[in-house]
C-alpha cells in the first residue's frame, strides 16, 4: 500500500477548490453505546444544563442536503457516555468499535441519525483533544486510500470532495449548519465489532470507507474521537454494510449503562418489551437522507393540544417539519407548540414554575416524593406514542446546592421551527428503523437487558 500523504491545509482546500463499496456477504452486528455524560459525577443540574447547551442550535445546524444488497453485514455495537470537555456539545451518544489490522485501534463515534458520512480523527494537525490515541492509519495492514476515480469522491453525497494529481487520493471536506467541519483522506479498512459485552465474540467487516479527519474544528471536545452518520446517504454506516434497517435502545441518561445498538433488522421486538409495539411511515421531506416523521397533535393530561399536522409540516420554503434525531438531546418543537405545552402543564401541576435553561421547571424545594405530572402524547401517523414520565420529566436533586424541582425537558426550536424528537424522549424504547419497510418501529423495553 502506498504511503498515505499529508498535504499542508492551504494546499489541500485549493485542490478541492479546483477539483470538480466493495461488496460485503448476512446476519445481525451489534455495537455498545455509552451518553457522553456517563460516569462523570454530574448531578441532575448538571445533566440537565449540559443537555440544554448542546441542544441549542441542533436542529438549526444540519448539514446541507446536497435495500438492502444481497452481501448485507448485520452487526452491533456497544454505545455509551461520558463528557469529559467543554458544556456547549453536541455528542450524546457514543458507538464503539474498532478500526484496521492487525490489531484494531479504538473508536468512539457519535452515533447521528441527522448525518450520513463515518470519519474519525487521524494524522491530526488541526484536531479537538480526545482521551485516547487517534487513528494511526501506518499501524494497519488493511488501510487504502480511495483513489480519485472512485465514484465515491464525486458521488458520495459529500458537500466538498476532491483530490490532487500528486498522489491521486481521494480528499473531502463536511460541513455542519454549526460551523463545525472536518476534513481529510478518504479512506477504507476494517471495522470490528465487539457482539456483546465481555463475552470475545468479534465481527469484522472488510472494506468500509470513512473519513481519515486531518482537520476538525467546532463543537467537539468530549469522549468522541468523530462521527458515525446513520442517514440514508451512500456512506452512511448502515448504507454501507447494506442492511435493512437497525436499531438502538437508549439506557437512562441519569444511569451509567451501557445501551446497545443493532445494524440489522432485529429478530424479536418482543425481547425485554414492556409495552406495546407500533409503528409510523416515515415521511417524505427535503432531504431524502434524514428520517422524517407525520406528527399530527400532541396531548398533555387530557387535552389535545390546538394544533393539528399542517403545523408540524413542512411550509413552502422547506422550514418546519418533524425529524427523529438521535443527536439532539432534547425535543424541540415550533415556539407556539412550545408556548402550549407550557401553559397547559402550568393549568394541570399545582406548584410554582420558571423557565431553567428554556426548559419549564417546577418547583418543591422540600418534596418528599416526585410530583404528579400529566400524561404527554405525541399522535403520530399509525401511531400514538405515550411517552413514560422519564422521558419529558426530570426530577432534580438539588445535590448542587440548587434547590429540588421538577422540569419538563423540552425546548423551543430555532428559526428553522423543525419539530425533532430528541434522545432523552427515546429512553429505555427500542427504536427500529426499518428501511425496508419504511417506516419507524417502536416499543418500550429494557434496554440494558437486550
Amino acid at each position: 500500500m502506498p504511503a498515505l500523504q499529508l498535504l499542508p491545509y492551504a494546499l489541500f482546500l485549493t485542490a478541492l477548490l479546483a477539483s470538480s463499496a466493495a461488496g460485503h456477504a448476512a446476519a445481525s452486528l451489534r455495537a455498545h453505546l455509552t451518553h457522553v455524560d456517563s460516569g462523570r459525577g454530574f448531578t441532575k443540574h448538571q445533566l440537565l444544563r449540559r443537555m440544554a447547551a448542546r441542544s441549542l442550535a441542533r436542529i438549526d445546524s444540519r448539514c446541507p442536503a446536497p435495500g438492502r444488497g444481497a452481501n448485507a453485514h448485520p452487526v452491533t455495537a456497544p454505545v455509551s457516555r461520558g463528557t469529559v470537555g467543554i458544556e456547549n456539545m453536541q455528542s450524546e451518544y457514543l458507538v464503539h468499535f474498532g478500526i484496521g489490522t492487525p490489531r484494531p485501534q479504538r473508536v468512539a463515534l457519535t452515533l447521528d441519525t441527522g448525518s450520513d458520512f463515518v470519519w474519525t480523527q487521524c494524522f491530526c494537525q488541526v484536531c479537538f483533544p480526545q482521551p485516547f490515541p487517534a487513528i494511526n492509519i501506518s499501524a494497519s495492514g488493511t488501510i487504502h486510500g480511495v483513489s480519485c476515480s472512485d465514484p465515491v469522491c464525486s458521488q458520495g453525497g459529500l458537500a466538498l470532495s476532491g483530490c490532487t494529481a500528486r498522489d491521486n487520493i481521494c480528499f473531502y471536506t463536511y460541513f455542519y449548519g454549526d460551523n463545525s467541519i472536518t476534513t481529510g483522506q478518504i479512506v477504507e479498512d476494517t471495522f470490528t465489532f465487539q457482539q456483546a459485552p465481555n463475552d470475545g465474540k468479534v465481527a469484522a467487516v472488510p472494506k468500509l470507507r470513512f473519513g481519515c479527519g486531518m482537520f476538525n474544528t467546532g463543537l467537539f471536545g468530549s469522549n468522541e474521537s468523530g462521527i458515525a452518520g446513520f442517514g440514508r446517504g451512500p456512506l452512511s454506516l448502515p448504507s454501507q454494510l447494506k442492511v435493512g434497517g437497525f436499531s438502538y435502545c437508549f439506557t437512562n441518561i441519569v444511569e451509567s449503562r451501557t445501551s446497545p445498538v443493532f445494524l440489522g433488522t432485529p429478530d424479536d421486538l418482543q425481547a425485554q418489551a414492556t409495552g406495546p409495539i407500533q409503528s409510523t411511515p416515515f415521511a417524505r421531506g427535503p432531504d431524502s437522507t434524514k428520517y422524517y416523521l407525520s406528527l399530527k397533535g400532541i396531548t398533555v393530561g387530557k387535552t389535545r393540544l390546538p394544533f393539528n399536522a399542517s403545523t408540524f409540516a413542512f411550509k413552502g420554503d422547506g422550514s418546519g417539519g418533524t425529524m427523529i434525531d438521535s443527536g439532539l438531546s432534547i425535543t424541540k418543537f415550533p415556539r407556539a407548540v412550545f408556548l402550549s405545552i407550557v401553559e397547559e402543564f402550568k393549568a394541570q401541576v399545582p406548584l410554582p414554575s420558571d423557565m431553567v435553561a428554556g426548559m419549564l421547571c417546577f418547583s418543591a424545594p422540600h418534596k418528599k416524593k416526585a410530583p404528579a405530572m400529566p400524561k404527554m402524547t405525541l399522535h403520530l401517523e399509525d401511531a400514538d406514542w405515550d411517552l413514560p414520565r422519564e422521558n419529558y420529566v426530570l426530577d432534580l436533586d438539588g445535590g448542587d446546592g440548587d434547590d429540588d424541582g421538577t422540569c419538563v425537558v423540552i425546548h423551543a426550536a430555532g428559526e428553522s421551527g423543525m419539530t425533532g424528537i430528541g434522545n432523552f424522549q427515546q429512553q429505555n424504547t427500542h427504536v427500529v428503523y426499518d428501511l425496508e419497510s419504511n417506516k419507524l418501529v417502536f416499543v418500550p423495553a429494557r434496554c440494558d437487558k437486550l
